[in-house]
């Protein structure tokens, strides 16, 4: 496959989470670059490829996003079958738009292929609807993170009565309580913070805004992790509540 860059979403973790699309890539791949959080047990689909670690992890050291562009284009142009192996989701949180458009920029076919992302499965494996239907008729996906600094509109976010799945938010669990109760949420809204999501060591901390600071550092919480933050993490009584609905 002459000239192309598959750009394939490897899942939270679990290696079952793959996708056929995403075997099927795997398979007639010569190079793969694969990230840090993806699960080395998806390369049995990949048995003849070589292997191209080209990891980003926040507070480590990480592989810069201009050199992965030029090794991807090189080995493009050599006319290698290339996967772009990256944890989750391309396009969420993974800056496969960005990859995208460079690699077309010069004159490179892109494929792009789902992952499903560790929000989504860490939620469904506690037991935790995303959405629920009398109780939060949406879900809004942020980033605690972001490369400028720049602040998301906490107030917004705490009104919108959607259920909120925060990425990389480890680090800053003081900021985003902080941020959620002065812009009007609940002190007794339910958090579930959730870590390594799908992995058979994921584990989880059920808490609330008030209090979910001294929770995770008792629980001695770790990244990666995710949190969600709304009606949906608080359980049985929640059902009951939808149920009504």
């Amino acid at each position: 496959m002459s000239a192309k860059v598959w750009l394939v979403g490897a899942g939270p973790g679990d290696p079952d989470l793959l996708t056929l699309k995403a075997v099927k890539a795997l398979r007639q791949a010569e190079i793969v670059m694969i990230d840090d959080l993806v699960n080395p047990a998806v390369l049995e689909h990949c048995p003849g490829a070589r292997i191209v670690p080209v990891g980003k992890r926040g507070g480590c050291r990480s592989t810069p996003q201009a050199f992965i562009h030029r090794l991807m284009l090189r080995y493009a142009r050599q006319g290698k079958c290339v996967v772009r192996l990256k944890g989750g989701d391309p396009c969420i949180f993974g800056r496969g738009s960005e990859e995208v458009d460079w690699l077309q920029q010069h004159g490179i076919e892109v494929e792009m292929v789902n992952g499903i992302t560790a929000g989504l499965a860490g939620a469904t494996n506690c037991g935790i609807p995303l959405t629920l239907r009398g109780v939060a008729r949406g879900v809004t996906l942020v980033t605690a993170h972001t490369q400028d600094d720049s602040t998301l509109n906490w107030q917004a976010l705490a009104q919108g009565g959607t259920t909120l799945v925060v990425y990389m938010g480890v680090a800053k669990l003081s900021d985003i309580r902080e941020s959620l109760l002065a812009g009007g949420m609940s002190a007794n809204m339910p958090v579930a913070m959730i870590e390594n999501a799908s992995l058979p060591q994921q584990r989880e901390c059920r808490s609330s805004l008030a209090t979910m600071q001294q929770d995770a550092l008792a629980f001695q919480l770790k990244s990666p992790a995710i949190l969600v933050i709304g009606e949906v993490a608080g359980g049985h009584q929640v059902r009951a509540m939808a149920a009504t609905a």
